[in-house]
């Protein structure tokens, strides 16, 4: 915009200026007698008023248009962000480029911080503080050093890395391996941290109120659990006497929905309370639930790493007095047995990652290992060998009495009879409910053409047929249970009934769905794999066929 275009507009406001003020001494020297003459002067008056307004508008609207004008067209500001000040200067970056920048004088910059993002000109003097980005992206830390350093991971493998600077926001912070933090928008600081409560979605779980009574049918583990885990905790001077090391790792398994995960839970329940006692104070628990499955990774090093997570935290758990427990369910998922090295295989860094780190838990009295497996026939060797996990518990299947011990837990005083089974007993509930679980076990472990279920047929000619009753599981009692309380709820709100409750003909009724639906096998068409749930030897069976195949229809075709 040209100067002499404003200066030309000034220059005709002050003439009108003058103007107005000639025509007002006019005004006053001409006659009163010569009114003509008085009304054209005011006239002009209004006229040249009229046009300084107009004057004082467009001088107005051009003030502005200038503004927009200069802002149009000056260069536009860069963000970048702060690292440090080196004498009287600023060191800032602007993506993978640093720069020794200039202050403004004039900003109040006094409180600038690492990590700040700041607003420069085209010359990068800062000029405003804009403070910390909101975004970024998120990475885990793998090691911590001095001087406020931190390497983080680059990559979704975990592998490599970059060393990075702590921001101002995190300076103090307690950052630990396995921890995330927040980068900058140039990847150059750590602006925000975020403990490892995304690695609990993976294995912590709260231990829920689990007394012995309420693990039926597995006295002998239970009993070899106290011996090996719980008397080493409650009686360390004895074990010091012998010279007797704890042991650290113990392996339940055996047929699936026998009480393994209960087993778990119970004895990191009942040990605590018990190591409390002897202690004198109220010691708590640390139950790390793992399912193999989900801490599988397609990439390279990630398992790996979350073994090395579990363990860490294990210990750290242990140096601040509680007691840990380490469960890991379908360990065979991640320990299995490694491979010659032909074909990449992932148990073959995993299985040495885990047994590194068992080794490093021998110092630590208060840390206890348990795996579960159903086949534990694929675990590498390495892992089950002494000193490792010293003991193997089979978790088999309930027998009679067991069956009833178990149905007593599920089928407890808090569950409505059926008011005839109670008439029986002259109102006598607790005498009426055990009734009920001696007929629902009496029918189960009926051996008649009824309950006959699989035949299996062995290599030396003959065969055997097993029953309801050679297949009987705890998760399948809590289950015939279950379904004996819904056919009650069932006639409850049907029929209107107010007093009804499980009768022994739910409990039977259920007993025999369970069967017929066949749950109680892997849904799968391996031998192998059958043979397993029946204790059998894969190399001792031909075959396999169901007894009544047109009740069976789950099983049409898996004849070996």
């Amino acid at each position: 915009m040209s100067d002499s275009v404003f200066d030309g507009t000034r220059d005709e406001e002050q003439r009108g200026s003058n103007a107005l003020a000639i025509l007002e001494e006019l005004i006053r020297m001409v006659p009163r007698d010569n009114p003509r003459l008085l009304n054209y002067l005011r006239s002009l008056q209004v006229r040249l008023q009229m046009d300084a307004e107009d004057r004082e508008k467009m001088q107005q609207a051009l003030a502005e248009f200038e503004e927009a004008y200069e802002k149009l067209t000056s260069p536009a500001n860069r963000v970048c962000v702060y690292l440090g000040k080196k004498d009287d200067y600023a060191l800032i970056a602007l993506g993978d480029t640093e720069f020794v920048a200039n202050l403004d004088p004039k900003a109040d910059l006094a409180n600038l911080q690492p990590g700040t993002q700041v607003r420069v000109n085209e010359a990068y003097t800062v000029l405003e503080d804009l403070g910390v980005h909101s975004g970024g992206q998120i990475v885990k830390v793998t090691d911590v050093y001095d001087e406020g350093r931190l390497r983080v991971a680059t990559d979704v493998q975990g592998s490599g890395g970059r060393i990075v600077r702590r921001g101002a926001p995190i300076m103090d912070a307690k950052i630990e391996p396995g921890d995330e933090v927040r980068m900058d928008p140039t990847f150059r600081l750590a602006v925000e941290h975020y403990g490892r409560n995304e690695v609990r979605d993976y294995y912590l779980e709260d231990v829920p109120e689990l007394p012995w009574s309420k693990v039926g049918g597995q006295e002998e583990a239970i009993r070899l659990i106290k011996d090996t885990i719980e008397y080493p905790l409650l009686h360390p001077e004895v074990y010091r006497r012998f010279d007797k090391k704890p042991i650290k790792g113990i392996l339940l398994y055996g047929p699936p929905g026998c009480g393994k995960t209960l087993i778990g839970k119970a004895t990191a329940y009942n040990l605590t309370q018990e190591y409390s006692k002897v202690r004198g104070e109220k010691v708590e628990e640390y139950f790390m639930f793992i399912s193999g499955p989900r801490i599988l990774n397609m990439w390279l090093g990630e398992t790996e790493r979350m073994v090395r997570e579990i363990f860490t935290t294990a210990r750290e758990k242990a140096s601040d007095g509680k007691l840990v427990f380490i469960f890991i369910d379908e360990c065979e998922s991640i320990l299995r047995t490694r491979s010659s090295g032909r074909w990449l295989n992932i148990s073959n860094t995993v299985v040495p990652q885990f047994c590194a780190e068992m080794d490093g838990l021998v110092e630590l009295q208060n840390v206890v290992v348990m795996l579960t497996s159903n086949r534990p026939d694929y675990i590498d060797p390495a892992v089950l060998r002494p000193e490792r996990i010293d003991r193997k518990v089979k978790i088999g299947r309930p027998d009679r009495l067991a069956t009833e011990d178990i149905l007593r837990i599920y089928l407890h005083s808090g569950v409505p009879l059926d008011p005839a089974l109670r008439a029986e007993f002259d109102g006598d509930s607790d005498a009426a409910r055990e009734c009920a679980i001696h007929r629902a076990a009496e029918y189960l472990w009926r051996r008649t053409t009824e309950t006959q279920f699989l035949t299996v047929f062995l290599r030396n000619g003959s065969r055997d047929v097993l029953h309801w009753s050679d297949l009987v599981s705890g998760a399948l009692l809590k289950s015939s249970v279950d379904r004996a309380k819904d056919y009650a709820i069932r006639r409850a709100i049907e029929q209107g009934e107010q007093d009804g409750g499980v009768s022994v003909e739910d409990l039977t009724t259920a007993i025999r769905t369970e069967f017929r639906e066949n749950e109680i096998f892997p849904k799968t068409d391996t031998q192998e794999d059958w043979l397993k749930l029946l204790d059998y030897e894969a190399e001792d069976v031909a075959g396999l066929k169901p007894v009544r195949e047109d009740d069976y229809d789950a099983l049409q075709g898996q004849i070996v």
